[in-house]
């Protein structure tokens, strides 16, 4: 069974762009939205395995959405143009699970789905408690937040913010170890290109 998706975007070229790459995927979306509340409805509805919210929405944003979604096993992923501090704050004690910045790219949008989905799966299969999982969010935007440095650093030494990731994701199997570990490497020094 594959996994399903409500997508909520303003924008309905982003809308369209998300649904194609994951219905190629093999995703099953089953609900589209421009606004919070619709996304919410659309959500209690349909019960999905991901809400996909851009952050800045009419009516309710992305934030406000996530903040209301309880049980069911709906993992929240924010699509966001905005990499600020006080987002990620209010992340935290929304229910989010990650939150991937604009512009996208499908080559980074599917490995982050299918991870929140693979713990989202491992959580329920464990029958974690809340608190954990709050704990396991707070983990993800923080690593989140190190690649994003990370990747800044090593565009200083004329890499694409693209093969900045693959370098990071590349070094991090070949080494066996953790993505935030590698960043972590290049934003003291100790690991270049």
């Amino acid at each position: 069974m594959s996994a399903t998706v409500v997508l909520a975007d303003d924008e309905a070229i982003i809308r369209l762009d998300l649904k194609e790459i994951l219905i190629e995927a093999g995703y099953s979306v089953v609900g589209e939205a421009g606004n919070g509340v619709d996304a919410l409805a659309l959500i209690e509805e349909h019960q999905p395995d991901l809400a996909l919210l851009d952050v800045k929405m009419p009516k309710m944003t992305g934030l406000e959405v996530a903040a209301q979604v309880t049980g069911g096993g709906t993992a929240v992923v924010l699509l966001t143009a905005f990499s600020q501090r006080e987002m990620i704050e209010e992340a935290r004690t929304a229910n989010v699970a990650a939150y991937l910045v604009k512009p996208f790219r499908r080559h980074e949008l599917l490995p982050a789905l299918a991870t929140v989905l693979q713990q989202v799966r491992e959580d329920h299969a464990f029958d974690v408690e809340v608190g954990e999982l709050g704990l396991a969010a707070e983990d993800k935007l923080a690593t989140r937040r190190i690649v994003d440095q990370a990747k800044v650093a090593l565009e200083e030494h004329g890499l694409s913010e693209e093969d900045a990731f693959s370098f990071i994701q590349r070094t991090a199997m070949t080494t066996r170890q953790r993505m935030r570990d590698v960043a972590e490497q290049v934003i003291s020094g100790s690991l270049k290109p």
